[in-house]
């Protein structure tokens, strides 16, 4: 059996991707009875494991683009999906060093997943189709997390246990993977923004030619401040006693579900940006210091929106970009996420340090969060513009 329809393809994309999701958040859920069960009650190593995860997050995305050049993208992704399967080892892990390095495996490969996803999009689909698939793998992480966050006691209650939910999460991703297998790639064929000397434009990038290229570091950057806020929504934030991570989510799906819409319509795509921009900034104010729940609440809402309103329009970008192939695609999301995930690592470092220095205070932390939410504003003057507006004939003018 070979899968040619490019449906069926996007199906299984996007599902190995909600299914990370399950298991990685599923696992962090139940991280308190794993480490229970081991007799760990250290903060320092529980903190050692989300640390994990962002290193495997970091080096996932900078080494995914050198796998898919030596592999190809088809078994770069089984190796991604099969690593999202060494979840199966944290809920019945021995010893703190293997539920250590599940955690990690598992990081690595929906580092790697999600780097894969565009030149997967750039084989299938027209250049006219990839808004809106690009759009629908955005919010596949969003999906398997609202799934965990509001319905995780119902499955635990159905499986039996929290061990047996974190395993049926891994073999679904087993499954997932073999079916992978007999997807049918083709030959790379040119799109309409490619260059059309066919197999001799499609050479292979490697990392310091992608490092040399300004797009990449102007998209890494845009990117940046937004992605540490968000991280930071779902570690810091509760621990200052903002809790209202939850609406973030649930309207995040629906921000995509618009951007999605509207990145249909308004092909143009630094506009959605820079409104996004401003209205992130401002709302990350408003959840931050204004101590009323309901406003905070209200804050929350509108952020999720915001936050995966402009996501389509952001990674339709480089699909638009003169001369774009496969594997340059492939170089240029890897060094997007690698950057992204570097800064905010090293923010989130001081961000917890101003915490520490002003005795508990979060105040100076959350200015300086929301300040540097500020690269995504400013990141939709720096990028260029590849929506083309409709040109209208002399009649319709």
């Amino acid at each position: 059996m070979k899968i040619t329809n490019k449906y069926v393809v996007e199906t299984l994309v996007f599902f190995s991707y909600v299914l990370f999701a399950m298991a990685w958040v599923g696992g962090t859920a139940s991280m308190s009875q794993i480490m229970a069960s081991m007799q760990i009650d250290s903060l320092a190593s529980a903190s050692f494991i989300s640390g994990a995860v962002t290193l495997a997050k970091i080096v996932g995305t900078f080494g995914a683009a050198w796998i898919a050049i030596k592999y190809g993208v088809k078994y770069a992704f089984f190796i991604a999906s099969l690593l999202i399967v060494m979840g199966l080892l944290t809920p019945y892990a021995p010893n703190y060093e293997l539920l250590l390095l599940s955690r990690f495996l598992m990081g690595l490969g929906g580092a790697f997943m999600i780097v894969y996803f565009n030149p997967i999009v750039m084989q299938f689909f027209s250049l006219e189709e990839r808004p809106v698939i690009n759009g629908i793998n955005a919010v596949a992480f969003n999906v398997g997390t609202a799934i965990v966050l509001w319905m995780m006691a119902d499955i635990n209650q159905l499986t039996g246990s929290w061990q047996i939910t974190l395993i049926v999460f891994s073999l679904a991703s087993l499954v997932l993977a073999l079916l992978w297998l007999t997807v049918q790639f083709q030959p790379q064929t040119q799109s309409a923004n490619n260059s059309a000397d066919g197999q001799n434009s499609a050479s292979s990038q490697p990392y310091w030619q992608g490092l040399k290229d300004r797009f990449n570091w102007i998209y890494g950057f845009t990117y940046s401040g937004l992605l540490t806020f968000y991280i930071c929504l779902f570690t810091f934030y509760p621990e200052a006693g903002i809790s209202q991570s939850k609406w973030v989510i649930g309207f995040g799906i629906i921000g995509t579900i618009a951007g999605i819409i509207y990145s249909k319509r308004q092909p143009l795509r630094l506009p959605v940006i820079r409104f996004s921009g401003v209205m992130i900034t401002l709302n990350i104010i408003g959840l931050s210091f204004i101590e009323l729940p309901w406003l905070q609440t209200l804050s929350a809402i509108v952020l999720g929106f915001f936050i995966f309103f402009p996501v389509t329009a952001l990674v339709s970008i480089p699909h638009e970009l003169p001369n774009m192939t496969g594997e340059r695609i492939t170089v240029t999301f890897s060094l997007f996420y690698s950057i992204s995930y570097l800064f905010s690592t090293i923010i989130l470092w001081v961000f917890g340090k101003l915490v520490d220095i002003n005795q508990g205070d979060y105040r100076l932390s959350f200015m300086m969060i929301a300040l540097l939410s500020c690269t995504f504003f400013i990141g939709g003057y720096l990028l260029p513009e590849t929506g083309k507006t409709k040109e209208l004939s002399p009649c319709e003018a």
